[in-house]
């Protein structure tokens, strides 16, 4: 048996002979429960890689500058993601502090810098190095990425602090939620199917490169020579 190509569901854990997708066949499902054991991703890779590297600059930029402005009274305070960490700590709530910069920094980021640390190499023709711990990381850390959810809470925050001050919004809430739509295609690639594409990969690196006319030409010269009889030099 050819433990290499086995697939099992990650609802019912039957274990089945991986499918081969072909044709307008992109999804393969459990035949048994009907859950989806994978998806074929060859044809979305440049997508997935763009989108990927425009969500990272779009999350340095949403990191880096204030959030919203607050005007009370004519003092105007400015806030960053970062800042309000700090203020979460400073007010002995280091638990909330942590969970927020999981949530919000560290693990989306994680999951950015890993799928493009495997999907450029990938779509360049080679596997890199620790592929499959990088990839078990993504699926470690994709749950615990809670963007969307941030950006819910900034909002209702808002709404709430209108009738106190008045909110201006800043470059990061609009970076904040175009990173929030980023990351809606970003989580519908699932990691798993590049090791598909990363067996495939190998096997083209395995396989021998086709002989082209100059090689040709060398061999046939080679065997020429070979075969031909040796020379004798004339008696005197």
């Amino acid at each position: 048996m050819d433990l290499d190509n086995l697939i099992a569901c990650h609802e019912c854990d039957t274990l089945y002979t991986k499918p081969k997708l072909s044709g307008r066949r992109f999804v393969a499902r459990c035949p048994r429960c009907g859950a989806t054991l994978y998806r074929g991703a060859t044809r979305r890779l440049d997508i997935i890689s763009s989108v990927t590297l425009a969500a990272l600059f779009t999350f340095l930029i949403a990191q880096g500058y204030p959030i919203i402005e607050l005007d009370a009274n004519g003092i105007t305070t400015q806030t960053t993601l970062f800042g309000a960490l700090v203020a979460l700590w400073s007010e002995d709530m280091q638990i909330v502090a942590v969970m927020v910069f999981c949530a919000t920094t560290l693990f989306p980021l994680t999951e950015l810098v890993a799928l493009l640390y495997v999907l450029i190499p990938i779509r360049s023709g080679f596997v890199p190095k620790g592929f499959n711990t990088v990839l078990r990381a993504i699926q470690f850390v994709r749950p615990w990425g809670m963007i969307e959810v941030f950006m819910l809470g900034v909002l209702i925050t808002i709404v709430k602090m209108v009738s106190l001050a008045r909110v201006i919004p800043e470059a990061a809430l609009f970076a904040f939620g175009a990173l929030t739509l980023m990351f809606v295609v970003v989580v519908m690639f699932d990691p798993a199917t590049l090791w598909d594409m990363a067996d495939e990969v190998s096997a083209r690196r395995a396989r021998p490169l086709p002989r082209t006319a100059a090689d040709s030409a060398a061999v046939a010269v080679s065997a020429a020579t070979a075969s031909a009889p040796p020379s004798t030099s004339g008696q005197g």
